[in-house]
């Protein structure tokens, strides 16, 4: 379904840990756009909802909603520094219309 790369899973434990919600999962929300591309949403969560597909990324729980499973199939989410200073994540999504694969 969705990789998480080491850096990421570090930073998503880090942001946990500094606001306080260590052990909560993180849920990771794709919304389609058009024409193709994916808008992606990523915040700590303690609701459940039904149908929801849990994953690992190292020891930390990654909450996907179960209509969102087939958007982010195949995708990598890494945590990388794009210019000097200035990290984000990514995601890396065969299914974007807007992906290219890393040279």
């Amino acid at each position: 379904m969705i990789t998480i790369t080491p850096a990421a899973v570090d930073m998503i434990r880090r942001s946990a840990s500094e606001g306080n919600m260590t052990g909560l999962p993180m849920r990771i929300a794709p919304t389609p756009n058009p024409p193709g591309s994916t808008h992606y949403g990523m915040a700590i969560d303690d609701n459940e909802h039904e149908g929801d597909i849990h994953a690992k990324a190292g020891d930390h729980d990654v909450v996907i909603a179960e209509s969102s499973q087939i958007l982010l199939e195949g995708t990598t989410l890494d945590y990388v520094e794009l210019e000097p200073d200035s990290w984000q994540f990514i995601f890396m999504n065969p299914n974007d219309s807007n992906y290219s694969p890393p040279a």
